[in-house]
Formats: C-alpha cells, sequence, structure tokens
C-alpha cells in the first residue's frame, strides 16, 4: 500500500498531532513512576492515550520493574510483546494485576 501524498499543511499538523500524542503518553507513565497512579489504575482507563500505550512501556514504568521483569510478566499472562493496553482482555488484565501486587 502507498503512502498518501500530503501537503506540506498536512503533514505539519500530522506532525504535531504526534507530538502531543507523544508528549500525553510521557505525562501518563510519568505519573506511575512517581507512584500518583498504580498500574490497575492505569488499566481503567477509558481514553485514547492510554488505550494506545504499549503494556510493556507501562509495566517498565512501574518502580521495580525493568524489561526483563515486564517480559516475564507479560508472558505469564499471555500477553504478546507488542500488545497494546486497549487491547488487552479482562482475564489479562487481572493477571497483571495480580503479578504485580
Amino acid at each position: 500500500m502507498a503512502l498518501p501524498v500530503l501537503t506540506p499543511a498536512q503533514r505539519q499538523a500530522a506532525l504535531e498531532k504526534a507530538a502531543e500524542a507523544r508528549a500525553a503518553r510521557a505525562a501518563l507513565l510519568a505519573k506511575i513512576k512517581k507512584g500518583e497512579m498504580s498500574f490497575a489504575d492505569l488499566l481503567d482507563r477509558e481514553d485514547e492515550i492510554t488505550k494506545k500505550t504499549k503494556v510493556s512501556q507501562a509495566l517498565r514504568a512501574v518502580k521495580g520493574v525493568g524489561p526483563a521483569k515486564a517480559n516475564a510478566l507479560m508472558e505469564q499472562a499471555g500477553v504478546d510483546p507488542n500488545r497494546r493496553i486497549g487491547g488487552l482482555g479482562a482475564q489479562q488484565r487481572r493477571k497483571l494485576v495480580d503479578a504485580l501486587s
């Protein structure tokens, strides 16, 4: 599939939208790192930024969880490494929260 041809104005708007999304996602993950929000609270959110955040990124934001532990937790819960929060099932969410408790 060929990429659409964008005008310079459309391209600039898309770049700005992407930058806003990255900033919002970084702020969300920073709240988890600071302890202002728990991983369970994150999973309960229904906004688009949360839904599009990768599970592995969110797990690594939890204090004491690095890349290896995040991968192990995801494997235990049966979560694909590229899965986003919006694509998690109820059992997968429960397993991840229980593993972090």
